[in-house]
């Protein structure tokens, strides 16, 4: 694990600028001060329309003003003008289809982080929604419950539009998670950090051309560092790291460990205390915090303690306040879901990349090549099983996420696998120096999608490659690319899919 004095080292904001006295802070951090502020619950979406096929919603990307810190309100973009957007609810098997319409004065690409979905509605970095356009995303969800979260995904533009508020959440729910009886409605709560700089004005202050996006106010759901009036019971929190560099080792002040239930991609075999959790950009961490064993009166702080060797150590990040007696119905099984291991004997290809600056172009690189967005850099194959091995030669950490695919974290060169790594996940940190090792199986579409490092500055400058999809040999493979509604993605066009749910 890492100390203090490692996260300083490579900036990578493990406290970020709130190591700092609030009085050399920036001109919107100077202004904050914890638990001041009441934490807000991004609203569910709802579909505007429903059929037997599916359901079809809308959203308009514009332009808005949040009341984000004390005094004026912050410019932002978002997602029907919210930061950050609203929640989907979505039915494992149950297809959706989202018409974004764009009325920024700048083009954007969405993309649904960790889902499985066809090439064209993946949110493809030079498939593009113009200002003044629409575009009709197809999800099927044909996965597991899980955390998904939805971003924008523009060629050299994600940062910047990220950052001005363009994300939000996006649940997929299925009948084993509802049996087993996790807290849920008011209780199953979602919990997106991100940090930010603003200027005097209250506008946000971004930074391009950068190795790293650091902000010096630590915001949850876009408040400052807030409070939660909570009831003595089990709560649910869903927690996303939706910061750009920043990673979080999540913990309570008091030491008492965290109790995690799932990560990136649903829930674990079975729940896992934790005295902290590391979670890094892009990654999600599902957590039950049961409040019943504190007296009414009691605040509970949850904080980044960046040490492992000294959790009482931290930067406040939230407080929960302990208010209500209620009663608790919910439970906390012993399993939560079966979770077959891929087995690495299976693995047909096997492929390394080394992860490194060129400092001569200024670029972050994969195996020396910058992103080129008309090459094709790897080809898996439909139903093979992959394993993957990311060596970084940069001094600097860098959390991979892959598109359309699901893996499980093999082995690390320095460390153990800990809980930042179990269950399924769909990024992974890679640290300065060292190795890590993951295995997948390749299913459901064809196409061409992407894999890139999700600090958001080095995707952006240019450590992502394209891989294209191809059928594999056996002939339900090539049935189950065709089924799936797959789209040549040569084709710009929208497309038709078999689920008639659009307009």
């Amino acid at each position: 694990m890492h100390s203090r004095r490692d996260f300083l080292k490579w900036g990578a904001a493990a406290g970020g600028g709130l190591l700092l006295p609030f009085d050399k802070l920036a001109a919107g951090a100077a202004r904050v001060r914890p638990f001041q502020v009441p934490l807000a619950i991004p609203p569910v979406i709802k579909p505007v329309r429903k059929t037997k096929d599916g359901d079809f919603y809308v959203q308009t990307i514009r332009e808005a003003r949040a009341q984000v810190l004390p005094g004026p309100k912050t410019p932002i973009w978002g997602y029907n003008g919210m930061f950050p957007g609203p929640t989907f609810k979505v039915r494992a098997g149950r297809p959706v289809v989202v018409r974004r319409i764009n009325k920024l004065k700048v083009p954007v690409s969405i993309h649904l982080h960790g889902a499985e979905v066809p090439a064209a509605s993946d949110g493809q970095p030079d498939r593009l929604i113009e200002p003044g356009e629409a575009y009709d995303y197809y999800y099927p969800n044909p996965q597991d419950a899980s955390t998904l979260w939805y971003h924008d995904h523009a060629h050299h533009k994600t940062s910047r539009n990220v950052y001005m508020g363009m994300a939000g959440f996006y649940y997929i729910e299925d009948d084993e998670q509802d049996e087993l009886n996790l807290p849920r409605g008011k209780y199953d709560v979602p919990l997106v950090l991100l940090d930010r700089d603003f200027n005097k004005d209250g506008s946000l202050r971004f930074r391009d051309k950068v190795d790293q996006v650091l902000g010096d106010v630590l915001l949850v759901n876009g408040r400052p560092m807030p409070y939660f009036k909570v009831a003595n019971r089990k709560y649910r929190f869903r927690v996303l790291n939706g910061s750009h560099t920043r990673g979080y080792r999540i913990a309570l002040a008091s030491g008492e460990p965290l109790i995690q239930i799932g990560s990136d991609q649903g829930l674990l075999n079975a729940p896992l205390p934790a005295t902290s959790i590391p979670i890094w950009p892009s990654e999600r961490a599902e957590i039950v915090i049961d409040f019943s064993k504190y007296q009414l009166g009691t605040e509970v702080v949850l904080h980044d303690a960046p040490n492992p060797n000294n959790p009482l150590e931290g930067e406040p990040i939230m407080r929960f306040d302990v208010v209500r007696d209620e009663p608790d119905t919910s439970s906390l099984p012993p399993v939560l879901r079966e979770i077959e291991r891929l087995v690495p004997d299976a693995a047909t290809v096997r492929r390394d990349f080394t992860l490194s600056k060129d400092f001569d172009r200024n670029l972050w690189v994969i195996n020396g090549k910058a992103f080129d967005i008309d090459r094709i850099d790897i080809k898996p194959r439909l139903g093979d099983t992959e394993i993957w091995t990311f060596i970084n030669a940069s001094d600097l950490p860098h959390p991979m996420h892959p598109h359309l695919v699901r893996f499980q974290v093999l082995e690390r060169s320095a460390g153990q696998i800990g809980p930042g790594d179990v269950g399924w996940k769909d990024s992974v940190r890679v640290d300065p120096g060292a190795r890590v090792r993951i295995i997948m199986k390749f299913e459901g579409f064809t196409g061409r999608y992407v894999f890139h490092c999700h600090n958001l500055a080095h995707e952006d400058h240019s450590m992502m490659g394209n891989m294209k999809v191809v059928r594999g040999d056996q002939p339900e493979q090539r049935r189950a690319a065709f089924e799936g509604g797959y789209v040549d993605p040569a084709d710009r066009a929208t497309g038709t899919f078999r689920c008639d749910i659009r307009t």
